[in-house]
């Protein structure tokens, strides 16, 4: 399974837009100091959170602020603004096994079953998941 570490960095934004944003100007350049992550990247990141209405960014002068209240942006919403088709990547299915074996011809049906199962628990435990309370992971 694999969620992109782009989602994480998203979450390492919003931590310091949060934390930091009222007092400071928060520019792709300081993100990226920050992350540890290359600024073209940290702007594309930006640039959907924005899309999604989670941050505003200040033009002219620069500067990213939160947009919406903590408990309205959960881990699903993150990841879905920043990688929309994450879920459907988590797996990948063999695309050619033998239709003449009988588990070759079966085994995309059974996985679908189970992956799917998969699927929406991890969507349900991401969307239990509000920056608040990885806010108050962090402050812990």
């Amino acid at each position: 399974m694999h969620i992109s570490t782009k989602c994480s960095v998203a979450i390492h934004c919003l931590i310091f837009i949060y934390e930091y944003g009222d007092t400071k100007k928060v520019t792709s350049e300081l993100l990226s100091l920050s992350s540890g992550t290359n600024s073209v990247t940290i702007r594309n990141i930006l640039s959907a959170l924005k899309k999604d209405g989670i941050i505003s960014i200040k033009f002219g002068t620069g500067g990213a602020t939160m947009n919406c209240p903590l408990n309205e942006i959960t881990l699903y919403r993150i990841c879905k603004a920043i990688e929309p088709d994450f879920i459907t990547k988590l797996f990948g299915i063999h695309s050619s096994p033998s239709p003449f074996c009988p588990v070759g011809k079966k085994i995309h049906n059974v996985l679908d079953i189970s992956y799917q199962k998969i699927q929406d628990d991890l969507c349900s435990s991401l969307k239990s998941i509000t920056m608040e309370d990885v806010i108050a992971d962090y402050r812990h």
